[in-house]
């Protein structure tokens, strides 16, 4: 399903999409550029699988349909979280998306993250005397493309957080409305034809499913909105982990390695070593270094930390809400036992999997905050960096809750 086309055609990222500027920019205008962000959109868009099958009558509803949840959904957020941030959204915007759009507005807020990292790796390889021609970042793009979509499908809602800081001023998509202006903060995407896939699977009322969906989505934007220090934090993090790597460059292909093997008896039937501690998925597992672990335990925290938050908002609502919530929970929590052995495959080496025990682990660590300090005690969270949780406190939250003194 595309916004922009008949229901038979396979999904395109649209005309006028944002072109990334300031941090990370695309391929073409940085000589050293390792990725072509371009390719890697334009490969996205050509291997997504096509969504439902729907006329444009069909189409037009469906995207008014979700704009409409989608600002339902925020007073209920207001309401749950006691998040004043909730009450004015202005600094963000929802677009209503399909899979090539989703998959160019990652490219985008990649270039966003990855363009520090990226420019030391080109130094590096420069300085040793390795070619880090448009080759190599063809090769990457297409390998990104690729992953991108798979994930296309996968993906219902997404808050970016980093739209403002690569966008020129354009919207990738913003369906039935064409390119906008970019709001100076981030950006919500929600991925229609997957939304309408699922509900339609789970067999489930799309009004009562579509919000469900924004409850969880829009809390995302409103963390981000209460925190506005957060997603330079983010950026920071990210990019120390990235040196990192990078400063270990010479043996990411080993790992890369290891990981693959280790997916075989993890993900094709074989008895695999319980892990010392949560899994993060078989790549990142294979950390080693104290500084390389300290720094992705600080980026899970803060993950597990937004994602189980948002899933506490998301099931804090009651049948007067979404009155058929309760079936809609049982439902979608059953999915994906059926996955076949290579979804499961890729799903475990690209992390999935951890991502989904990060809303579950987060989720705990919320509701145990809330159930000593309320959820105005828990608020403190969004005050400043310092009160971020680790993620020894994630598993602990009485430790969090001792250290902030509630």
């Amino acid at each position: 399903m595309s916004p922009h086309s008949s229901a038979q055609s396979a999904p395109s990222a649209p005309e006028g999409s944002p072109t990334p500027a300031g941090r990370g920019t695309p391929s073409g205008s940085k000589p050293s550029s390792l990725v072509n962000w371009e390719l890697a959109a334009r490969t996205a868009a050509n291997l997504a699988p096509a969504g439902p099958a729907l006329g444009s009558r069909e189409i037009g509803a469906a995207v008014e349909n979700l704009r409409l949840m989608a600002e339902r959904s925020v007073p209920h957020v207001h309401e749950i979280s006691k998040l004043e941030a909730a009450r004015d959204l202005r600094d963000s915007e929802v677009l209503v998306v399909d899979r090539a759009s989703w998959a160019k507005a990652n490219t985008q807020s990649f270039a966003v993250m990855m363009d520090p990292i990226m420019s030391l790796l080109a130094a590096k390889q420069a300085a040793a005397g390795k070619n880090t021609a448009a080759g190599g970042a063809t090769v990457t793009g297409a390998q990104l493309g690729a992953v991108l979509a798979f994930l296309s499908s996968k993906v219902l809602g997404q808050y970016d957080p980093f739209a403002a800081l690569g966008a020129s001023g354009t919207a990738p998509g913003n369906a039935g409305q064409g390119a906008t202006a970019a709001a100076s903060g981030g950006r919500l995407l929600l991925v229609a034809p997957n939304i309408i896939t699922v509900e339609r699977d789970l067999k489930v009322d799309p009004d009562d499913f579509r919000l469900w969906v924004c409850l969880h989505e829009q809390t995302h934007r409103v963390q981000f909105a209460a925190a506005p220090w957060l997603r330079h934090h983010m950026l920071a993090e990210i990019e120390k982990l990235g040196g990192l790597l990078v400063g270990d460059s010479d043996k990411l292909g080993e790992k890369m390695l290891q990981a693959v093997k280790s997916l075989g008896s993890r993900s094709l039937g074989g008895k695999r070593a319980a892990p010392d501690g949560p899994s993060r998925g078989a790549v990142l597992d294979l950390l080693q270094d104290p500084a390389e672990k300290a720094a992705l335990s600080h980026v899970t925290a803060v993950m597990s930390l937004l994602e189980g938050h948002a899933n506490v908002v998301m099931d804090g609502v009651d049948q007067t809400i979404v009155p058929t919530v309760r079936t809609i929970r049982q439902r979608f929590n059953n999915r994906g036992r059926d996955r076949g052995m290579l979804e499961k495959f890729i799903r475990n080496l690209m992390g999935l999997d951890a991502k989904m025990r990060q809303y579950s682990d987060g989720a705990k660590f919320v509701r145990d905050v809330v159930a000593v300090a309320g959820m105005e005690g828990f608020n403190t969270v969004w005050a400043q960096a310092e009160n971020l949780p680790t993620e020894t406190e994630i598993h602990n939250a009485r430790l969090w809750v001792e250290r902030m003194g509630l």
